[in-house]
């Protein structure tokens, strides 16, 4: 087993530590596939993570050892590596940013397998640019997510919000909107509260904003409790700590039609797809500028 290597990105020279170390014991993968992953995504993945407070989803032994989640940097992290200082309750505390592909790389050898993002920017903490629903099924189902799915495009549409579509790695399916930063948090929380309530009402047998487990029954869970000051979501393109590798995959809306398409539909078993999926640019049709939901809010008064 080698003990080091190195991997140029931009003008860096990431050193590699263990490179050899099996991560997911189940499959053979090793903290080496895990950073030729986040290698080969960089390009499409940094523009999503930069200016972002990060939480790290750090399992230094692999599936089945230590599990935790990482919010302070450590002090031995390179000077290089963007941090933001933002505001908690009775302090502050310092998140990494990933603003180039050389701090992602390090991540990933830092054994960082999931990286999750939170939804607004460090400059601007308190205006999220991204209101995100989480479509999260009581079970297996992957038919009822996309159904779901389907039924919140159509509000949307009536709303004139754009939407981006992204499978989670995991059981469900993320549905973004972007945003022009111009509401708070508690203005974007309250929007997709409602939304998800007129939503669910027009489905009241298949959907429910219930946060409680044991009053959702079977129906499928409208999850927008991720839209709050530090709170955070599945980044695109991030492996997530399940045997088989999994990747939250960015997805286009034509896709969503596609009867084989699961939450876990590519993972590191197959490297070529995922890299066939990136190069297909499934959130280009997108515009650049993020919406106002003052118009929408209004639109959205008019369905209650």
């Amino acid at each position: 087993m080698s003990d080091t290597d190195s991997v140029r990105a931009g003008r860096r020279t990431v050193r590699l530590h263990r490179p050899d170390k099996v991560l997911f014991s189940d499959d053979g993968f090793t903290k080496a596939d895990v950073v030729d992953h986040y290698r080969r995504v960089a390009a499409a993945m940094v523009p999503q993570l930069r200016g972002r407070p990060l939480m790290l989803e750090r399992l230094p032994e692999g599936l089945g050892g230590p599990q935790f989640m990482q919010k302070d940097t450590p002090g031995h992290y390179p000077d290089w590596v963007r941090r933001a200082e933002v505001a908690k309750e009775g302090g502050t505390v310092t998140h990494t940013v990933c603003d180039d592909k050389a701090t992602l790389l390090f991540l990933a050898d830092q054994a960082c397998l999931t990286l999750h993002r939170w939804l607004s920017r460090a400059d601007r903490p308190d205006t999220p640019d991204r209101l995100v629903f989480d479509l999260d099924p009581p079970g297996d189902d992957f038919e009822r997510v996309r159904e779901a799915a389907r039924w919140l495009r159509e509000l949307l549409d009536e709303l004139e919000l754009p939407a981006v579509l992204m499978t989670t790695g995991s059981r469900g399916l993320h549905v973004t909107v972007p945003l022009d930063r111009n509401s708070d948090f508690a203005t974007v929380r309250d929007f997709a509260q409602q939304a998800a309530e007129v939503l669910a009402a027009r489905h009241p047998d298949h959907l429910t904003t219930a946060v409680r487990k044991q009053a959702r029954g079977d129906r499928l869970y409208l999850d927008v409790q991720r839209n709050a000051y530090a709170q955070t979501a599945v980044a695109p393109w991030s492996i997530r700590a399940k045997p088989g590798a999994p990747v939250a995959t960015p997805i286009s809306w034509r896709q969503l039609e596609d009867r084989e398409l699961t939450a876990q539909s590519w993972s590191l078993k197959d490297v070529a797809s995922v890299v066939e999926q990136l190069r297909s640019r499934p959130w280009s049709r997108v515009p650049g500028r993020g919406r106002s939901l003052r118009a929408a809010r209004k639109r959205l008064d008019a369905l209650r």
